[in-house]
């Protein structure tokens, strides 16, 4: 059997080196297609969980805030993350999760910075999605912004995200997720913070209404309990404003409360 010739062989290998080559994009691209899909249902499952915890809190948000921020970090791999409430005022952290030791006890002793170019004033100029790839690389740090400077000397926090839920144009707070390397979020990533943040506005509006439902409940409840008093005591007006007194001090969270003579 005479040998094959060279340019048989030469195209053979091309043929076999073409084929492999396809072989590994093919691979390639399956394993970005199953990762993408693992990433989607990775955050389905943790929306799904936040919206659980939100439906079984019955009004009260510590459990869904520290729940939402879990899922957060999560799914978005970030070394720490805070949760901000805003009451039109000022800023108050509900929720934290992984904050470095140092930069927590900066935190503990001094208020949100609000200055121009922080990421709270950028959220109350109007910005409802910051992310800053590098927070060294910022104005704000150049500038020498106490708040940015521990954020980052402190906290060692490079890259951040940050999310504000807003009702009506009327800001809530904000959710930041912090990693502490030059790493940008992704697309998804960012989208899936966006979700929280509406999930956020949901949870606050739940309590909302049903803060005022019971209050209301509570009220009715109390003018019924008087006006029995009143039917039952005919021309005897002390058990009737010992009554009033009593309702009045209970509705308003108050410890005592009396007529004058």
């Amino acid at each position: 059997m005479s040998p094959m010739p060279a340019s048989t062989l030469v195209n053979l290998q091309q043929a076999i080196d073409d084929l492999q080559r396809r072989l590994a994009e093919a691979k390639a691209e399956r394993d970005e297609i199953k990762a993408e899909r693992d990433e989607a249902l990775a955050q389905q499952a943790a929306t799904a969980e936040v919206l659980a915890v939100i439906n079984s809190s019955a009004g009260d948000l510590g459990p869904v805030f520290d729940a939402m921020l879990e899922k957060a970090m999560r799914s978005c791999e970030g070394a720490f993350g805070v949760l901000n409430t805003y009451d039109g005022t000022r800023f108050r952290t509900v929720a934290a999760r992984g904050v470095p030791p140092a930069f927590l006890e900066y935190r503990a002793h001094n208020l949100h910075s609000n200055e121009p170019g922080t990421l709270p004033r950028r959220i109350l100029d109007g910005e409802r999605v910051l992310h800053v790839p590098d927070l060294m690389d910022d104005d704000a740090y150049r500038a020498g912004n106490p708040g940015r400077r521990a954020l980052v000397d402190l906290g060692g926090a490079r890259t951040a995200l940050v999310a504000a839920p807003v009702r009506e144009d009327t800001v809530l707070g904000f959710i930041t997720i912090y990693r502490q390397e030059v790493r940008p979020f992704s697309d998804k990533q960012i989208a899936l913070v966006q979700n929280f943040a509406a999930q956020a506005v949901i949870a606050m509006e739940n309590a909302r209404l049903l803060t005022e439902t019971r209050e209301a409940l509570e009220q009715q409840t109390a003018t019924a309990e008087v006006l029995q008093v009143i039917n039952s005591s005919p021309g005897d007006l002390a058990p009737v404003f010992e009554a009033l007194l009593e309702k009045a001090r209970r509705l308003c969270g108050a410890a005592q409360a009396g007529t004058k003579q």
